[in-house]
């Protein structure tokens, strides 16, 4: 009965936008504007949350509620949210992944999506107000912190070591690229032999322990 309410309140909303769609698409009613598209999409994304919410094993509905909230709020902000109205929908389908982990932290998965698609709503967002290759660096750095949680939070068995050289690799490219191009391009060279000789020290290491 509990798992049941959300499917109920879900399918009210979408016979009540089918409605309001019909009868805009005849012209029986006035254009609704955004307002009222905003807090559709909104009570939708409460509706797949609170399905999320009352059944964990449902954990799928995390992405389409925290989806549509974005959504909504992008509709909602459209003409004085600038670069972030936008940006909410990726923060939005971001969180839906977190939200994911935090339920289920047997899966690891859910990381990569959730931080890449929060880095890409922080670019996204700032894209006007900094540099092109300093918004570059910004989102490097962001996709590193990404993969250092992988390594940091994975909760099976042994921690997923791998996940440290891609870290490492686009935190370096992060930092270098929040420095300027120019060092970029002279470091470039170094870095790739750092990268390989620290890769191979690994590979001899872990081939000794074993």
């Amino acid at each position: 009965m509990r798992s049941t309410k959300g499917y109920i309140g879900l399918g009210i909303l979408l016979v009540a936008l089918g409605i309001l769609l019909l009868l805009q698409t005849y012209h029986l009613l006035p254009d609704l504007g955004g307002l009222l598209w905003g807090l559709l999409a909104i009570a939708g994304g409460l509706i797949f949350l609170a399905m999320f919410a009352t059944n964990r094993e449902n954990w799928w509905t995390a992405i389409p509620g925290f989806t549509l909230l974005g959504v909504g709020g992008t509709i909602l902000l459209a003409d004085r949210g600038g670069n972030w109205a936008g940006a909410s929908v990726l923060a939005g389908i971001g969180l839906g992944f977190w939200a994911i982990y935090l339920v289920r932290r047997d899966m690891w998965w859910p990381i990569i999506p959730g931080g890449t698609l929060l880095t890409l709503a922080l670019v996204a967002g700032l894209s006007d107000a900094i540099p092109g290759d300093r918004i570059g660096g910004i989102f490097m750095l962001g996709l590193g912190v990404t993969f250092l949680l992988v390594y940091l939070l994975s909760a099976s068995g042994a921690r997923m070591t791998w996940a440290l050289i891609p870290a490492a690799i686009l935190a370096l490219i992060g930092v270098l690229l929040l420095l300027g191009m120019e060092l970029f391009a002279a470091a470039i060279g170094p870095l790739a032999l750092i990268v390989l000789g620290g890769f191979m020290l690994y590979r001899a290491l872990r081939a000794r322990r074993g």
